[in-house]
């Protein structure tokens, strides 16, 4: 699925809502929320913090998707379009860190 397809899912969700869309703060403090569950689990698998016992495993994959939710809520109040963002970015990346990096080898992946 395209960022612009998911943009839209996620609009055509929203729509049926009267609520709509969060303000933007409110968005901001989601993403917080939504980045210190990723950060936490994330310092459970790899960190130095182990879980309590009684503590279920966390699932990183879904608290990604819970981070991308926020952030094409975000993008959609705004009138942002992610794909054509995103592809400005990698374009900045792919130029700026053009050589900054040490290459593979060809034939590597």
């Amino acid at each position: 699925m395209s960022l612009r397809e998911c943009q839209a899912r996620v609009d055509g969700w929203i729509a049926q809502f009267e609520e709509g869309y969060f303000h933007p703060l409110t968005n901001l403090c989601r993403l917080s929320e939504e980045v210190g569950e990723l950060a936490r689990e994330v310092n459970h698998r790899f960190g130095q913090k182990t879980k309590k016992k009684d503590e279920a495993d966390g699932d990183m994959a879904m608290e990604m998707a819970d981070i991308l939710f926020v952030l094409i809520c975000m993008a959609n109040r705004e009138g942002i379009d992610l794909e054509a963002a995103f592809e400005r970015m990698m374009a900045k990346v792919e130029r700026r860190d053009a050589d900054r990096w040490t290459r593979k080898p060809e034939g590597t992946a």
